[in-house]
Order: C-alpha cells, then structure tokens, then sequence
C-alpha cells in the first residue's frame, strides 16, 4: 500500500512519468461520452450538488459544477441534430459562469461527486479526472506543464483538499485524501495521505488511513 512505504520528506516525490512517456499517454476525452458518475441520476445529482454547496443556487461554484452535469448529461440527446440547441445552450452558459464567476471547468473533466468549490475567481481545472469529495478553492489551476503535452493533465484522487492558489501541472497524480497548501506548485506526484507545501511541492507529512493531517 502506498500509505505504508516510507517517503523521502525533503524532496518531492518522482513526477508520474517523465518526457518520454507523454507520447503514451492515453487521448483526451474527446467530449463524446457522457462523464456524470453513473450511479445517481442526473437530477438526484445536481440535488446532491446544491447541498454539497449549503443549499445556495447562488454559489458560483455550484453554478459551474451544475453546468458541468448538464453539459455531460446533453451528449445522451440523440441524434446530434436534435441535440443542437442543448449544445448551443451549454457553450453560451459556460462563457457567463467563467466571465461572471470566474471558473473554467470543461465538461470533458471526468468530475465525481460531492465536489465543493470554494469562492470563486481565477480557477481553471483541466483534468483527466476529479475523484469524489474534492475541495477546491479560488485561484486553482490543474493543466499542461508544458504546450508541447497537452494530453499531460493531472489526475486528482478521492478527498483531496486543495488550498487557494494552488497549481497542479503536468502528467502528475495527487493522492487520494490528501491536502495541498496554498500557493504550492505541484509538477510532481504525491502519495496518498500526504500534506505538500511549496514552490515546487514537496511533502512534508505523511499520515495513516484514519488520523487527521494537521
């Protein structure tokens, strides 16, 4: 298990891949397949959503985690015809919610549920995937490294807590139940159960299943 090795906390741990393996990477979603988590229905979902986020319809982060569930749940309308004017209707909704709430969050993101994104302004959260029970707050930015990887976006595991300020960067795996520190500059991967601060993020706890980080 990875809880139970013994890590380096002075250094950060090896990045999950190096230059070499970008070309192997798996293709980005391509916006084809609807990405809602397949247990709850749609409905029930953004039910879920708007308590996840106390209840507030005007919570610009439920704004755009609702807006993600829609633009996912339109890909089931068929034919693409028909599906047009939901299309149209996802795109014109999606440049209010990053214009006024300033969170950018492509349905192409595989998001779980229960995500709560704190506050609002300066996030953008390109991902492979976002697990359940995830934190987010203001100024977060997951992406590419570099311009010539762009299928090299990170992976964020179940109830990770991310502070604001925040970025994640590149092919790079953050451990699941695990907390980033505001301001850190994640480039590479963290362990599960690890607390990371700092430019670049290097971990500097580790705790066992069960005990609390701080």
């Amino acid at each position: 298990m990875a809880q139970d090795r013994a890590i380096n906390l002075s250094s950060p741990t090896p990045p999950h891949g190096d230059e070499s393996d970008h070309e192997m990477l798996p293709p980005l979603n391509q916006g084809n397949e609807n990405l809602n988590p397949p247990d709850i229905g749609f409905l029930a979902l953004l039910r879920e959503d708007l308590s996840t986020h106390d209840h507030n319809p005007f919570d610009p982060g439920f704004w755009a985690i609702a807006l993600h569930r829609y633009g996912n749940w339109r890909i089931e309308i068929r034919p693409k015809l028909l599906r047009a004017p939901f299309s149209l209707t996802y795109r014109i909704l999606s440049w209010l919610v990053e214009l006024v709430g300033g969170i950018h969050l492509p349905y192409t993101v595989r998001l779980g549920r229960r995500v709560r994104i704190w506050h609002h302004g300066g996030i953008v959260l390109h991902a492979r995937s976002i697990g359940d029970d995830v934190h987010i707050r203001h100024n977060t930015t997951f992406g590419i490294a570099s311009r010539s990887n762009v299928r090299a976006i990170p992976t964020i595991e179940d109830r990770v807590d991310i502070g604001c300020g925040a970025c994640v960067l590149g092919n790079v795996t953050i451990g699941h139940d695990s907390l980033i520190g505001a301001n850190a500059v994640v480039v590479a991967g963290i362990p599960p159960y690890s607390t990371a601060v700092g430019i670049p993020a290097r971990v500097i706890k580790q705790s066992l299943p069960g005990h609390p980080q701080l």
